[in-house]
């Protein structure tokens, strides 16, 4: 089990995290959505236990995370960073192989060279395991990421696994692909939280949905329950339709075109 008690924090005198309180589950998928600088990216290292100075508390399986020590933290939760700077020629297989690191000193052993095959097929890279990390695309990039995210925590039960914008630069199999994958997770007892922007993948994936604004919980519930025109506008600024998948029961939102007229805004001097 995972508690976000009533944790702020600050920089300068703004506030970037502000009183976010809620528990998550083994077996949930937290989605957590917001507009830009809404908190959602710092609450993600607070829990993971990045930033260490912050007000409240969060209990990662009944210990304070910042009681754990880095190698022990390594076997309980895993983190899939915005931004994975790689600026030495690896091979994949290694970049997976990262993953590994907090169960062996010198040698992985073959439980960990499996491990690493495992994830890197589940995440559709297994053709890319000799190729060099650096001539890859961005979305292959983070899909390598992914399985080196997974690869840590494969072989742990009930492990949190913190995704900031996980699908970022995939096209919209490999999006798909990559929730699904969370979502499978989470029925072995795994707990996932993943910072999204695409509203409808996080209804149709997320079991529960939580919404920040100005670094404040803003709503915390179901699809039905938070994702609604009236939450969408008051967090995105923005007009749409929501309505009810037919096959599915999931919610699905339909934004309205913004129409702009560039002479509202482009009058350049003749």
């Amino acid at each position: 089990m995972l508690i976000v008690d009533n944790v702020s924090l600050k920089a300068g005198e703004r506030s970037l995290i502000k009183n976010v309180s809620f528990t998550l589950h083994p077996g949930e998928l937290l989605a957590v959505l917001g507009a830009n600088g809404a908190g959602k990216s710092t609450l993600l290292k607070i829990i993971s236990g990045e930033k260490k100075k912050f007000e409240g508390n969060v209990f990662l399986y009944g210990k304070n995370v910042n009681v754990y020590s880095i190698k022990e933290l390594a076997r309980k939760r895993t983190v899939l960073n915005q931004k994975n700077v790689v600026n030495i020629d690896f091979l994949c297989q290694e970049i997976v192989l990262m993953g590994r690191y907090p169960y062996f000193t010198n040698v992985p052993k073959e439980s960990d060279l499996k491990i690493v095959e495992e994830a890197m097929e589940i995440c559709g890279v297994s053709h890319l395991t000799d190729r060099s990390y650096l001539t890859l695309s961005g979305g292959e990039q983070q899909r390598i990421q992914y399985a080196r995210v997974l690869s840590q925590i494969w072989d742990q039960k009930e492990a949190l696994i913190l995704l900031d914008e996980p699908v970022t630069g995939m096209d919209i199999q490999f999006q798909h692909q990559t929730l699904a994958i969370a979502k499978a997770l989470t029925k072995k007892g795994y707990m996932v939280i993943a910072v999204l922007h695409e509203l409808n993948l996080a209804a149709q994936y997320a079991s529960r949905i939580l919404m920040l604004k100005n670094g404040r919980k803003w709503k915390d519930g179901n699809a039905y329950e938070v994702l609604n025109q009236k939450n969408i506008y008051a967090v995105f600024n923005i007009d749409c339709q929501v309505n009810i998948d037919e096959d599915t029961l999931s919610v699905y939102i339909q934004n309205k075109m913004v129409v702009l007229d560039a002479d509202d805004f482009c009058n350049p001097l003749k």
